[in-house]
């Protein structure tokens, strides 16, 4: 079939099909199927586990072929309409938000939707529009107000209470806030301003949080109970050895004493039954990831678009970081995915629309230094 200019209907269609960055959608193909394969065996007694997360799959892939055609652009003027939506949901979570387990974390629209997942992506792209305009004017007092959009949904996130989200939409903002040029002076004057705090956030800190930084400290004074979970994840780790105990052979998970195995502790099902071997493995593609993300920032034809990309891929580096650290001991446990691996519809939703920017960056920027070289 041609259209009226004479070209073939797929040759005209080729731009908006073909949008995915190959390195990057490999590497992130890669790591679903490890993670279907690890769920296949962590969700082994509990029926359509592996059919739902594949519907995930697609659902994340759509999404990433749509964000991948959005130009950097658009997505600058989608930045302040998006910031605003999200802080009206919270808002609106912290008025009449659905309650489960002691937390007021989901919003009821006819389908419950919890907001603080939307501001992991909203927050680095309102404060990359944000250092976008100021380019050129960078004065302290932009650094301000740029710590001010990071606080306020940041606090209403703390007081759901959900200080694990809350925390890494707080790494998502100063992650672009150090990559627009904050200087490392400064950086190490927070961070010392931060240490001095601890007491003061101690002080403010819910029971439950507090039991969870005792645990880390010391799970085994109580192994029977708050530190049992963590425990049983450390002995399913250790126990995988040099190249772990094969696939659907893991004991730790099949008898049930790792908690939360197909979604948070998925790393430890991993471990137990594919070992070290299985995790540098794992590492490699993590590695890769970050590394392909950082690529397309250092490559960004445009401020906005460097600030961006830079701070999808290190929110990818912090889930990967904290899900390990936690699972191994190494951090308090805060409820946070491993990136492309965890069951889950919304937390793949949101790396599926930050694989999609980094795309949409990576291709519209191939464009624009096309268009130069010309």
């Amino acid at each position: 079939m041609r259209l009226a200019d004479g070209r073939p209907l797929l040759q005209r269609m080729r731009p908006y099909v073909m949008v995915f960055d190959a390195p990057l959608a490999i590497i992130i193909t890669l790591l679903l199927c490890v993670g279907l394969v690890t769920l296949a065996s962590a969700g082994m007694a509990i029926p359509g586990k592996v059919e739902d997360q594949l519907r995930n799959i697609l659902f994340a892939f759509l999404i990433m072929w749509i964000v991948a055609n959005v130009p950097p652009q658009a997505m600058m003027r989608l930045a302040v309409p998006a910031y605003a939506l999200g802080v009206a949901l919270l808002l609106a979570v912290a008025l009449f938000g659905v309650v489960k387990g002691g937390s007021r974390r989901w919003l009821n629209v006819g389908v419950q939707i919890q907001p603080s997942e939307l501001m992991k992506i909203a927050m680095p792209l309102m404060l990359a529009w944000f250092f976008q305009r100021q380019q050129g004017q960078m004065r302290w007092h932009a650094y301000a107000v740029a710590a001010l959009l990071l606080a306020i949904p940041a606090g209403l996130i703390a007081r759901q209470p959900d200080l694990g989200t809350a925390l890494l939409v707080t790494a998502a903002g100063c992650y672009v806030i150090f990559l627009s040029g904050l200087s490392w002076k400064v950086m190490v004057g927070l961070a010392a301003a931060g240490c001095a705090s601890l007491p003061l956030l101690w002080a403010v800190m819910h029971d439950y949080q507090r039991e969870r930084v005792l645990t880390l400290i010391d799970p085994y004074h109580d192994p029977l109970g708050k530190g049992f979970h963590i425990i049983q994840s450390m002995i399913a780790i250790g126990s995988g050895g040099f190249a772990g105990k094969g696939w659907t052979h893991g004991t730790q998970a099949h008898l049930e004493f790792i908690p939360e195995r197909t979604t948070d502790f998925i790393f430890a099902v991993f471990s137990e039954e594919f070992g070290l071997t299985g995790n540098l493995v794992l590492m490699v593609l993590y590695l890769l990831l970050i590394w392909r993300g950082l690529h397309i920032a250092v490559n960004a034809a445009t401020f906005f678009s460097r600030l961006l990309a830079g701070a999808v891929t290190m929110i990818y580096f912090t889930y990967a970081f904290v899900n390990m650290g936690m699972v191994s001991g190494i951090i308090p446990v805060v409820g946070v995915p491993l990136p492309f691996m965890s069951y889950g519809g919304t937390a793949l939703m949101t790396l599926g629309l930050g694989g999609g920017i980094l795309m949409s960056i990576q291709r519209h920027g191939r464009a624009v230094r096309s268009g130069a070289r010309a």
